[in-house]
């Protein structure tokens, strides 16, 4: 079924039910796991730069509603970030949430011993401009850490 179609069904559904449009159209862990999967699937057959520049395309296949994919060297530099390609080709370690977490760097440390894992943080979701609680699902292939995650609205 279109995508658009069904998020407009949601969109006409969650109004009459009285739940926002953007609670209507939240990302599900699964559809994260599922995307990330896709991610690092996409990398392993594509070309480095052009696998990282689709990643990175706000318009492209890995961005659907608040769910983007990051990709990160082990040493905490960003190579692909689905939602502020200024982060690409930074070192962000240093990087701190809103509560003061760096979460780059507990990112790059889990990374370590598991193969894949969620991670608790706060960040700024890219469709309604708030800081919210995020999990983020990650994937270690090689020597990158492929991650999406989805907002939970703060009551």
């Amino acid at each position: 079924m279109n995508k658009r179609f069904v998020a407009a069904v949601a969109l006409v559904l969650g109004a009459s039910l009285g739940i926002s449009a953007v609670a209507a159209e939240r990302v599900t862990p699964k559809e994260a796991e599922a995307m990330v999967k896709r991610g690092v699937a996409f990398i392993k057959a594509t070309p480095r730069d052009k696998a990282m520049a689709e990643i990175t395309d706000p318009k492209g296949q890995f961005v659907d509603r608040e769910l983007y994919l990051t990709v990160y060297k082990m040493d905490g530099t960003a190579m692909a970030h689905g939602a502020n390609a200024k982060f690409v080709g930074k070192n962000m370690m240093d990087l701190r949430d809103g509560n003061g977490k760096e979460h780059i760097r507990e990112r790059m440390e889990m990374a370590k011993t598991k193969s894949a894992f969620w991670q608790d943080f706060t960040f700024l979701n890219p469709v309604n401009k708030k800081i919210e609680p995020k999990q983020m699902y990650c994937e270690k292939s090689d020597e990158l850490v492929v991650c999406g995650g989805i907002y939970k609205a703060m009551n």
